[in-house]
This record gives structure tokens, sequence and C-alpha cells, in this order.
């Protein structure tokens, strides 16, 4: 909620005490490099310090004024009301903040992800009367991207760990990981904040330093601290160096916020006005099914509900979808009219000698748990010649481009050195085998791709390598990008592989889906077949385009 512009002297609220389980993650922004917090890993920056005044009485109720701000403008709004202390004589925060301000493209770039979602977070930060700092968490967190995974297992825009997304409710399972979902997972980092904010009395940096390394790292800093007679506050804990580089960049961005002009630095507007409308579909749905009836792309889809893992939502809920606010109404008016056979489509499969649940699951991209359910099994045990209904994807699964399995092997990567390509996995291939064949890493191989080095390679999947130096010709690898100068427009044709998509396509030459739809003639409807050649313009675009 907003007013009419007031000065007011702002107190938060939230005192007492109470104790929690730790929190074992990693910070966020990497020191150099490109600093998309992707699907697969995110580099660990320094982590430090964040709270506000030590002066601020937290034993009176929390009167907030919300300022307004300029109409338009999601920025301004919470520009208007940055509280937080920002320490800008931290060695630590100034080093963040010169990254940040000699890399625009970066904020360019979490710019657009932010989009759809920061509107949500800054109403529902307002309505617990929290500082508008926190709505940047998710910039030093993820980067804003919605399918961000760390390798201590962090997952979404908010970065829980499996083991505190349960904590809080985070549903996970085969289907669903409501540690991506946005109102769920904004809903969990908000109430663990407000729970930190208690324990540590009001100490922001505290706050921050807990959400990061886990309150007892920080409790238990403290308390040795306590013992040598030495300060309390959060720079002179001893914690771990990620923590000491944490809160610097979130105080860097929110300065960065405060005073873009001083830096000689922009911030790409943001409507400040929701973007998305929840919508209950009362049931499991495919997501071809949804982006169809709302006239959406299947990459739009799953960029607002990023905690659907596969092609449908979970069988058991949550039954309900977020879509762009001017999709929903018709939407929820068509779904509402659906049948059981318009949502899903359903296969019957007739048990053979040697199949098994998960055997079956496996074939039909489903999990065993769902079989149960449909086909009212109580465990393992099925017969030859028995019958089962089995759910199924209405469209082939290269469709499905920003489900779990086609991420991890899309091209979904940070860059690495010099020219990118395209490995195909053969039966037999292992990580270890592609990694020195090409002279890399099995990490570096796992972070271009987003994968865990016990990931299973899966034959006809594709991985993103990254060589410094051209390949030759009977190299099992297939270049993928082109150069082109700025002043020169060069025209690419591209032939269309098994599981492409329009979005991994304009990812992979730094294109957008419309301006590949321009160029080729077909919308967002249009499915890719194998051997089809797509028109690509790099450098200098046509001037339509």
């Amino acid at each position: 909620m907003r007013y009419p512009c007031l000065a007011m002297i702002l107190a938060l609220i939230l005192g007492a005490c109470s104790s929690s389980p730790p929190r074992d993650r990693s910070g966020a922004v990497p020191e150099d490099g490109d600093q998309t917090a992707t699907p697969a890993r995110r580099s660990i920056p320094e982590v430090a310090d964040l709270r506000l005044s030590a002066a601020r009485d937290y034993s009176r109720p929390a009167v907030r004024t919300i300022i307004s701000a300029e109409p338009g403008d999601l920025w301004e709004r919470i520009r208007q009301n940055l509280v937080l202390e920002r320490h800008l004589d931290r060695t630590s925060t100034q080093s963040k903040l010169k990254w940040y301000v000699n890399n625009q493209e970066y904020l360019d770039r979490v710019a657009d992800r932010a989009i759809p979602y920061l509107h949500y977070i800054v109403e529902q930060l307002e309505q617990r009367q929290m500082p508008l700092d926190l709505a940047l968490l998710p910039i030093v967190e993820s980067a804003y991207h919605p399918f961000a995974y760390s390798p201590s297992q962090a997952s979404g825009i908010w970065q829980f760990i499996p083991a505190t997304g349960r904590r809080f409710g985070l549903k996970q399972n085969w289907w669903y990981d409501a540690r991506r979902d946005i109102i769920a997972a904004t809903e969990a980092a908000l109430t663990y904040l407000q729970e930190l904010h208690r324990e540590f009395n009001g100490d922001w940096l505290l706050v921050l330093a807990a959400y990061n390394a886990g309150e007892r790292n920080v409790a238990r800093a403290l308390e040795n601290n306590r013992k040598a007679g030495k300060p309390m506050d959060f720079w002179s804990l001893k914690l771990p160096r990620e923590t000491h580089g944490y809160v610097p960049s979130l105080l860097a961005v929110a300065e960065l916020v405060a005073d873009p002009e001083k830096y000689r630095i922009s911030l790409k507007p943001i409507p400040d006005t929701p973007y998305f409308r929840k919508v209950e579909v009362g049931s499991q749905i495919d997501l071809a099914t949804v982006a169809q009836i709302a006239d959406l792309a299947i990459e739009e889809v799953y960029t607002l509900n990023p905690g659907i893992n596969h092609w449908a939502t979970d069988p058991k809920g949550p039954h309900y979808i977020l879509l762009p606010v001017d999709k929903a109404q018709s939407f929820s008016e068509r779904v509402a009219g659906l049948s059981d056979e318009e949502r899903l489509k359903w296969t019957a499969h007739e048990v053979k000698a040697g199949d098994t649940l998960g055997s079956i699951a496996a074939r039909y991209h489903t999990d065993v748990a769902t079989l149960r359910q449909v086909n009212a099994i109580r465990g393992n045990t099925i017969r030859a010649g028995q019958s089962l209904l089995i759910p199924a994807s209405r469209q082939p699964l290269n469709y499905y481009s920003l489900s779990a399995p086609v991420r991890w092997f899309g091209d979904l990567s940070p860059a690495g050195d010099g020219q990118r390509y395209l490995y195909t996995i053969k039966r037999g291939d292992t990580l270890w085998d592609i990694s020195r064949q090409y002279g890399i890493s099995v990490n570096r191989l796992c972070t271009w791709n987003g994968i865990s080095d016990r990931a299973v390679l899966q034959p006809g999947m594709q991985l993103t390598v990254w060589v410094k130096q051209d390949l030759p010709a009977e190299a099992e690898i297939v270049r993928v990008a082109h150069t082109a100068t700025a002043d020169k427009q060069e025209r690419v044709r591209y032939i269309v592989r098994e599981g492409d998509s329009l979005w991994q396509i304009s990812r992979r030459y730094g294109v957008t889906v419309q301006q590949l739809q321009k160029w080729n003639g077909i919308d967002h409807r249009h499915l890719l077949q194998p051997g089809q050649s797509l028109d690509i313009y790099l450098g200098k675009p046509p001037t339509d385009a």
C-alpha cells in the first residue's frame, strides 16, 4: 500500500528471540565473468554487512511510512522506500559497487528477468512492513533467474536448499518444486527473514548473514565473540568468506538503486503494476493446454510457473497457474469448461513380462506415485496382461523447452572462453570421457550445462562445450555460434536439431524469439522439426527487425 508523499520517521519492529535450524547455503554474485545465475550454478561471491542503524529502537511497534513513487516505475517506488544503512565506508561494499558500475549489461539482464516478479515481491514486503531493500535480495541470490541452481542444491530466485525449503513447507517432488514457485517461495523467504529478524534482535546485518550462512553459524560466531570480549556487530564476527561478500553485494545494489545517476548507470524501467494473476485450475493440467488456451509461448508459461518440473502440474496440487494479467480472465473462463480429457492426454498400457512401475513411469515420463494413484495400486506389484491408465504429455517432450530434463541439457549455461560448440551424447559417454576428450574439467562442463557431476547422460542429448581454438572438421562437436561486427550484418542458416525450441535457439544466438518468428514467418505455436532451416541475422539486423 502506498500513500501520497509524506515525510515520517520510520521504525521497524520484529523483537524477541526464537531459535531455528541452520541454513547451509551459498551466496551469489560472482566476482567476474558472466554474472548470470543460471539454472546451472552460481559463482560464490564474498559477503558482508547490512543492518539498520544501531540507534533504531526495536522495542516499539513498527510504523513504516510508504512514500509514494512516481507512477510507472517500480525502481522509483523502491528507491523512495530504502531504509537500510549502506556502509559505503567499507572496502568490501565499495568493491562490490565498483563491479556493478562496470557491468551495465549484467544490470540490464537482471532487470529483464525481474520484470515478472518484482512488483509482487514489493507488494508482499509492504504488506508485512518489511524494508523494500529486501526486494533486491534475489539479485544477489540468483540474479532473479527463476531456474537458478547452486552447487549446494539451492534453487529458485530465493535459493532455498532442500532441507530449509521443507522446513518452511515448500513441497518438492518429481512434478513440482515449490522452492521455485514465485508465490510459495516468496512467502517462505519473507517468513524466514522475519524469524531471523526476531532471533537477531532486529540487526539486519546479522539477519542477512544468517540467511546466507545459517543462523546457527551466526549464533556460534556471536557467542565466540561474547566469550572473547570482542564486539558483537557483524563486521567483527568470524564467518565464512562468502558471507563477508554477500551482504556488501546487497548494499551495493541498494546504493545503485538509490542513486543510479551518481554512478552513471541506468536501470531498465519496470512498470509499477501487477504482472501476473493467480488462476485456480482445479486439477492436473498439461502445460501445452495452458499455453494453447492462454495464447502464450510455452517458455512464458514456465517462466511464470518455474516450480513445475515436467510437462504438467502436480496431480496432487497446488492447482493454480500464474498468467499475465491480460490473459488471466479469458483463461479462467475457458479452463473452467475443459473436460478431463482436454486437460490431460491418457494412454492405456498393457503390462508385459519384465515391466516394473519404475520402467513404465520412465517410458511415459511420469512418476511411480502417479501410476499408483491413478490405477489404485498398493505397493509395486503389477502382473503381465494388466492394463494401466497413464497420463501422457500432449506434445513431444522437446516442446516443453523449460521443463527440468530439457533445462539440464539446454542452452542455459554461463559463457566460457573461446568458441561455443554442441556435443551430442552417444551411448556409453561419461562426463569424464567428454571432459578428457576436449581438455576441460568435469566441473566446468557441469557448470556450462547446469547439471550435476552425477547426472545420467542420455543418448541424443546435447552439451555445450567451450573451446579456445578451432577444432578439426572431424571433431564430434558442432560449432553453433558465428561472428559479426556491430556495423556488419551476417545471415546464418541454422538447421534445427532434435530437442531445439525457438527459445533455446534465441538464447544461443543472442536474438529474441520474436525476431526468429519474424525472420522466418512463424508464430509461437509452430513446432520445430529436425532438419528444418531457420534464418538468423547477427550483428546489425535487417531494418525491419
